[in-house]
């Protein structure tokens, strides 16, 4: 019988990320909202990202005409002329292929900010960023972390049709091992945007076509924000409106429209929906005792479902109604701009169903 023979062999692994410094949000507070800067949303994206690339090389920004042509939404413009075509790259039309390249940089040490033009073309990417970027820590054991940002825009860009207009936040939302970020103006999406490089896990950030050009104040200094910290975008006492993203901003003008008829109701932001801020929905509820929530997915199995849910597990004894959803109908995006338009969570379905929480 022969003996049994054995080898080592030795494996090389990739070096581990060096300990990146985290945002220290103790005793933070809010931005200040209001000044006389004002810029545009795609200015406040492009800010954070120099502000982390100037701070750690690690950090660079891969995709599609991101470079020469300075960004399809003209988000990156003037960073290629800062940080050279080493760290400002031009992909082919390949998202599984940059995709998962971006994922082996993470894994080596590296700090990518990958834009999809839209979040409609991650699909082809599905198997890289659903499956390999959030399990690969505990694949691992704990070995290669994945500290990388996905960004680009989600939702109807303005009659792009049903292929080009994905909400992909429902459907992703279900995934351990993802953060999930969707500002709703640019103040709050600069500092979002500066945690989420930060971040030592998969970030998917949420950006919309149709707010890219939208202005406000956004401060000039470097800043950061807290992932599942909502903000209380209106008060009120009459009913509390959930919401996220581009909606926010419908909510708003319902509210201000329901206020003319004797409603006051208390709009949330919640800028992040992994994580959720469950304890700012339930200390507004047991305020108002009512809620809608407002959500740009498909009601089936959206995230307005799961943040239904949790309210009624967290604050039952605390509601005088059932909760509400207003999302998307639950169809394809149409083309036509009125129908898109109609599709949407738009201010008066908002304010109808914040009408018949309160008046029933």
């Amino acid at each position: 019988m022969a003996a049994s023979m054995s080898a080592t062999i030795d494996i090389e692994h990739p070096a581990l990320p060096e300990a990146q410094a985290f945002p220290d949000f103790t005793g933070w507070q809010e931005p200040e909202r209001d000044g006389d800067r004002v810029i545009p949303f795609r200015q406040a994206l492009r800010e954070a990202m120099q502000f982390a690339m100037r701070e750690d090389e690690r950090v660079f920004l891969l995709g599609e005409e991101v470079a020469e042509y300075n960004g399809a939404y003209k988000i990156s413009e003037g960073m290629l002329d800062e940080f050279g075509p080493k760290r400002i790259i031009d992909t082919p039309i390949s998202e599984n292929g940059f995709a998962g390249m971006a994922i082996a940089a993470a894994m080596s040490g590296l700090r990518p900010i990958v834009e999809f033009m839209s979040w409609s073309f991650s699909l082809v990417a599905a198997d890289q960023i659903l499956n390999n970027a959030p399990k690969m820590l505990y694949m691992s054991g704990g070995q290669w972390g994945c500290p990388i940002v996905f960004r680009g825009n989600d939702g109807a860009g303005g009659q792009l049709g049903s292929t080009h207009s994905w909400c992909v936040e429902g459907l992703y939302s279900n995934v351990p091992g993802v953060k999930i970020v969707i500002p709703s103006n640019g103040l709050d999406a600069k500092g979002l945007l500066r945690t989420s490089i930060a971040d030592p896990d998969p970030v998917f950030f949420l950006e919309s076509e149709r707010m890219l050009g939208d202005t406000m104040h956004v401060p000039e200094e470097d800043y950061a924000i807290p992932f599942g910290k909502a903000r209380v975008a209106r008060e009120g006492g009459d009913c509390t409106i959930v919401s996220f993203g581009r909606p926010v901003n419908f909510c708003l003008e319902a509210a201000e429209a329901l206020a003319q008829d004797g409603i006051e109701a208390e709009v949330l932001d919640m800028r992040t929906i992994r994580p959720l801020d469950i304890d700012a929905i339930v200390e507004s509820v047991k305020k108002t005792n009512r809620v809608v929530i407002v959500d740009q997915c498909w009601p089936f199995a959206s995230v307005a479902s799961e943040v239904v849910t949790q309210i009624v597990e967290h604050a039952f004894d605390w509601l005088d109604h059932q909760p509400v959803r207003v999302n998307t109908a639950d169809v394809p995006t149409p083309y036509a701009k009125n129908l898109e338009a109609e599709y949407l969570p738009n201010a008066g379905r908002i304010a109808e169903a914040v009408q018949g929480v309160v008046r029933s």
